[in-house]
Parts: structure tokens; sequence; C-alpha cells
């Protein structure tokens, strides 16, 4: 990934690794939700933090997207 100075957007190569990370309260929904949204892609799951008072959770959430169409 690189700046263009013209465009001030970055320029990502696919096939390229991307990292996401998912909040919420209940972990199990996440990983449901996670799975669907891999669409059959590779991935890994990596827990990231638990607030102060145990409600919400956050998972990282890594994947080889293969394009733009797929990592947005």
């Amino acid at each position: 990934m690189f700046l263009d100075p013209g465009r001030q957007k970055p320029q990502i190569e696919y096939p390229c690794e991307w990292a996401y990370k998912v909040i919420g309260s209940d972990v199990n929904r996440i990983l449901i939700a996670i799975e669907h949204a891999a669409m059959g892609l590779a991935y890994e799951v990596t827990p990231s933090n638990v607030s102060s008072n145990g409600k919400y959770f956050s998972l990282n959430f890594k994947l080889e997207v293969p394009n733009e169409a797929v990592r947005t």
C-alpha cells in the first residue's frame, strides 16, 4: 500500500492481508458474524480486549482479501 500524492488515497495492491477489529456483547454472535463476513476465505481470529465491566468484547479478525469488493 502506498499514497498517491495527487489523490491522498492509499492504493492497495491485492491480494493483501487485512485486519478488522470486531466489537460486541456476545462472543458467540461475533464469531458467527465473522464466519459470515469471511465468505469462505481462510481467516484468523484472536482475542483483543474486554471492557472494564465485562459487557463488551473485541476480537481481531484477519484474512487475505483478493480485491477491494471483498475488503469493503
